[in-house]
């Protein structure tokens, strides 16, 4: 049992086991680690006789499409909510991270939620929280190696998006031996890597492009350039007809630039608010405590939050906040 946990896999196993109908999810904005370890999960329970139901807010984004099994992702119902006998939400800090599958879920009689995030709020009526590992997906793993579940060809790329783009292509802090192994493991049951890497890397649509040659053009430097910044408002989102999807992972531009410390992306959104994503370089800096005073979330090299707007009101608000922090350590 983990920090943060009050079960263990036998626990959640015997839960499981017990089911007939559950529902699998994940975050609204989904990412690899929300889609990948949902789509893994929900193909073991399939396997094993479950009906199961995998639902995320904005069902399966054309950007993972090419994910084995992906179809099996839904949204949840506009009207007439579902009962099920569990929810299992993964990668998921907060219940209200869920968005509207809160709505499509009608009775659940048992909540279980598995994640990593160190801000996990423990919602779950059992919750295994592991913030040392560096992806949901590789908790998803260590579940099915601990309790005997069979690892498909499908499943295992599910794994490997979930798990390579959450550690940043295995770069960050708590990418570790075993999380190496594991791949190793999966590559041994016929993960084609070189496929899988081409689709999640080498075919961003076009306007991606423009996109990222926006937000350049309005790069914002402070504290001696430690902090950086750029903005998505509204506006340019519609002239530019980008998706939400487009965005994730270009804050990474910023903080590959030497002598940053923090980057922070603000994305204006409909009904005047505005979310924040941010990225620290090193463990120095807690961009985790920084988002926590805003209601925001996460690690505490990659969090986020978001804030009532407009967006330069919410530009000035975090970026002090980041520069107090930024500053306390000079």
């Amino acid at each position: 049992m983990t920090r943060g946990s009050d079960v263990d896999f036998s626990k959640i196993k015997s839960v499981l086991d017990g089911a007939e109908r559950i529902l699998v999810s994940s975050h609204a904005r989904p990412d690899g680690d929300a889609y990948g370890s949902a789509i893994a999960m929900a193909l073991h329970l399939r396997q094993s006789g479950k009906e199961v139901k995998v639902w995320n807010e904005q069902g399966m984004t054309s950007k993972f499409r090419y994910l084995p099994e992906s179809t099996i992702v839904q949204a949840p119902p506009l009207i007439d909510p579902e009962n099920f006998d569990v929810l299992l939400a993964l990668d998921t800090s907060t219940k209200e991270r869920l968005g509207s599958v809160l709505k499509g879920a009608g009775e659940v009689g048992t909540w279980i939620n598995m994640d990593h995030h160190v801000s996990n709020h423990g919602y779950g009526d059992l919750n295994y929280i592991d913030d040392g590992a560096p992806a949901t997906g590789q908790i998803v793993y260590d579940y099915l190696s601990e309790t005997g579940g069979e690892i498909s060809t499908a499943m295992a790329a599910n794994l490997y998006l979930a798990i390579s783009t959450d550690t940043g292509s295995f770069q960050y802090d708590k990418t570790s031996a075993h999380t190496f192994r594991l791949v190793a493991d999966l590559v041994e049951r016929g993960l084609d890597i070189p496929s899988l890497s081409t689709a999640m890397y080498d075919n961003y649509p076009r306007r991606r492009l423009d996109l990222l040659k926006s937000l350049l053009n309005r790069v914002r430097f402070e504290c001696g350039d430690q902090i950086a910044s750029f903005s998505l408002s509204l506006a340019t989102r519609q002239e530019l007809g980008v998706l939400p999807q487009d965005s994730e992972g270009l804050i990474d531009h910023l903080r590959a630039v030497e002598g940053v410390q923090i980057a922070v992306f603000f994305e204006e959104l409909p009904q005047g608010k505005v979310r924040v994503s941010m990225r620290a370089k090193n463990k120095q800096f807690d961009v985790c405590k920084i988002c926590s005073i805003f209601g925001g979330g996460g690690h505490a090299m990659a969090s986020g939050a978001r804030l009532p707007g407009p967006l330069v009101e919410a530009e000035e608000k975090v970026l002090e906040a980041v520069s107090h922090e930024i500053r306390i350590h000079d």
